[in-house]
């Protein structure tokens, strides 16, 4: 393995070798047009490649990119694209920059313990994951002076293939870094970067990768190194694992070990942004090494108290990592005298009153030790102030510090290149930067001026590519490497685009009741079976790799699409991944989301899909009661309430499929157009599009956490 794989190009011609840098910065990866410059070079090489253009230049013939070195087409297109990417690049002005002015440099530090870029990088398991990168490229499109941390999981991503009785089989995907566009950290031009993490015993050490996302640097963490003993090595190879110990190492690497290697890398931010409680070891190290400037304990605290903010996702209590004081004994006994307490003050820290005692908490410790604390939805912050609210018993529930942002979604990533062809085509003559300013609401309502005949069309090109996709899906498997000829079937090879058609798409835990639509079977075949109005259900999801029950939901429903007597009109598609996402989000008629409430912390899915025109039919959980207004989707469950509501929940997801959703989908003009159901497509994109967008988020998060944390901390040192 070749510590920078940016020498594996020698191929390129210098006249194109722009193409090099453009492809290891993921800024390539929002931007549909760039995406072009490497898809020219050879349609069927970018297909191939899975849209990765790292593999595709390694791959290509010498022949082919000395011709395209030589197109004054191609040149004309590559010129103008690269002058883009330089002009991002280096550009000083930006949103940040015009509205805030410190009288120093500030820096803010982000860390999470997965990142959702793009599929040539899988260093995420899910809905956090895809957060998490959304965030760093509004980030960077809004000129935010942000640095982040993650890890490098070698072994991390998990593809799912479904057996012939329906049972989710898990293949590893060994990260190939010499395909990803990921560089090696380096001390000069031919030592990498490896750094022991301080004061931890027994000995823990990481070599550093680094991921460009347009302005944004994030550093991944690697302990899979020579210089570790072979359990440390597994300390970065998966996410989440299920080996507390490991667990707890996995935390000390990302938090204590990440903020080491800013401090050597010459970065000592000025405020830190807790994506979840896993990094939150970093304000340990904070609370050091200004314990060790000369500051005592309970200054040092208070200093990084306020100047950290923290986001919690989750509002079930098994998901806080809570850890053994025994193992906080292993690694941290050295560690408590340089924070200038002793043990008792220290395990403290993580103390929680839910817990039974013997355990630290991180969500807990963030908690106290943040000056700005949120949940990620209007909901989800009232959920978090009640379970939290042991922390401060002298304060009345509705004022427990804990508020809410809630989450968004980044536009440009998420909006179908072809949704933006057409928005431009009527946008643009009023507002030629419409994109620069897309969490302005009043821009969204020229959406009307778009012929519902057009907006009609574009769906239905989408919703086809869908389902072409997953049938060729189907087919390369059964040509290639065989199948269950049911898997097939099931699979979604009787697929019709013209059928109104649901989405459910996410990680399968039993909360989120993925079966609840089957609960009456009789009556979901007389729905989807219906000769006039018939229905169409594509599941997707994986279960943890730990989750019996959650496979046994998959296999329940793969089971059900092999019946006949639902005629093809259920599918599982299994590997749900970013690039499925994509499809689904942009090609289905209507996004189902039925969870136990109030267990839904946000749900982005369902605004990528809002933004696409997707109508949502939700349960009032999560993000929903902020976005539903009665007129772009559906909701339930808000009257329901004892802890057994499956009947009622099921119940009202087969009144309103039969009343309104079905009805109104096939009422259709001559022409083929359903005209009210446009009516509300219309009204889901302009009502969501810009309320749930990362550039409203980050926006949000500038002004209500970090500038103010920014100010404490320049206050401190001005």
């Amino acid at each position: 393995m070749a510590d920078n794989p940016k020498n594996q190009f020698s191929h390129v011609p210098q006249r194109i070798s722009g193409l090099i840098d453009l492809a290891y910065n993921l800024w390539w990866s929002w931007n549909p047009a760039v995406k072009l410059v490497f898809k020219q070079l050879n349609p069927q090489a970018w297909i191939d490649s899975i849209h990765n253009p790292v593999k595709m230049l390694s791959e290509l013939p010498e022949e082919t990119l000395v011709s395209a070195s030589k197109n004054p087409q191609y040149l004309l297109h590559y010129d103008i694209v690269m002058s883009r990417f330089r002009h991002e690049l280096q550009q000083k002005k930006s949103w940040f920059s015009e509205n805030f002015t410190f009288d120093q440099h500030v820096s803010i530090a982000y860390l999470s313990a997965e990142y959702g870029l793009q599929h040539s990088l899988p260093i995420y398991a899910g809905g956090l994951g895809f957060l998490s990168g959304d965030h760093l490229k509004e980030c960077s499109d809004l000129g935010l002076p942000l640095v982040a941390i993650g890890f490098m999981y070698s072994q991390g991503y998990l593809h799912q293939d479904i057996d012939s009785n329906g049972w989710q089989e898990n293949k590893t995907e060994v990260l190939d870094r010499e395909a990803a566009p990921v560089t090696r950290v380096m001390y000069d031009h031919d030592t990498p970067l490896v750094a022991r993490v301080p004061f931890i015993d027994p000995p823990i050490y990481i070599g550093v990768w680094k991921v460009e996302v347009g302005n944004i640097p994030l550093f991944l963490l690697d302990t899979d190194i020579k210089e570790n003993d072979p359990k440390n090595r597994d300390i970065s190879n998966r996410l989440y694992t299920g080996d507390l110990e490991q667990r707890l190492k996995q935390e000390i690497v990302l938090g204590i070990g990440g903020s080491y290697i800013l401090d050597l890398l010459g970065i000592r931010p000025t405020i830190v942004h807790l994506n979840e409680g896993h990094p939150a070891f970093a304000l340990l190290e904070r609370i050091r090494e200004t314990v060790a400037d000369g500051v005592n304990f309970e200054e040092a605290n208070k200093r990084v108290r306020e100047t950290t903010v923290f986001t919690t996702h989750t509002p079930v209590p098994a998901g806080h990592d809570r850890f053994p004081h025994y193992l906080m004994d292993k690694y941290f006994s050295n560690y408590y005298s340089l924070l200038g307490i002793d043990r008792n003050s220290f395990l403290r820290l993580g103390f929680a009153p839910e817990d039974a005692g013997g355990l630290f908490n991180m969500t807990a410790f963030a908690l106290k030790t943040s000056t700005f604390r949120n949940g990620v939805s209007k909901k989800h912050g009232e959920v978090a102030r009640g379970m939290w609210r042991g922390l401060w018993p002298e304060i009345p529930g509705g004022e427990i510090p804990i508020s809410h942002i809630t989450n968004g979604v980044h536009v440009p990533t998420w909006l179908d290149p072809k949704m933006e062809l057409m928005l431009n085509q009527y946008f643009s003559p009023s507002c030629p930067s419409w994109m620069d300013n897309h969490d302005n609401t009043l821009i969204w309502e020229m959406i009307d001026e778009i012929p519902d005949a057009e907006l009609w069309a574009v769906h239905m090109q989408l919703k086809r590519k869908l389902v072409n996709r997953i049938r060729e899906h189907k087919r390369r498997k059964w040509g290639g490497e065989g199948t269950d000829p049911m898997n097939v079937i099931s699979g979604g090879a009787l697929l019709d685009p013209y059928t109104l058609t649901l989405g459910f798409a996410r990680r399968f835990s039993t909360y989120k009741r993925s079966d609840l639509i089957f609960l009456d079977v009789e009556r979901l075949k007389r729905i989807v079976n219906n000769s006039w109005r018939p229905v169409q259900i594509i599941f997707a999801g994986k279960a943890h790799p730990s989750d019996d029950d959650g496979k046994r939901i998959i296999q329940k429903i793969y089971q059900y699409a092999h019946q006949q007597d639902f005629s093809g009109r259920i599918a599982f598609v299994e590997d749900y991944g970013e690039q499925m996402a994509q499809y689904l989000v942009h090609g289905v008629d209507v996004w189902l989301n039925n969870p136990v409430p109030p267990m839904e912390a946000c749900g982005t899915s369902g605004m990528k899909a809002s933004l696409n025109g997707v109508l949502h039919l939700s349960i009032l959980d999560g993000w929903w009661p902020e976005g539903y207004n009665e007129k772009n989707g559906w909701a339930f469950g808000g009257a329901t309430t004892g802890t057994d509501r499956d009947r009622a929940d099921a119940d009202e997801i087969y009144d309103l499929l039969e009343r309104e959703v079905v009805p109104l989908y096939y009422t259709q003009s001559e022409d083929s157009v359903p005209y009210k159901w446009v009516k509300m497509m219309k009204e889901a994109i302009k009502s969501n599009g810009p309320r749930f967008s990362a550039r409203r988020m980050v926006k949000e998060y500038t002004r209500r956490g970090y500038v103010p944390a920014l100010k404490n901390a320049t206050k401190k040192t001005g």
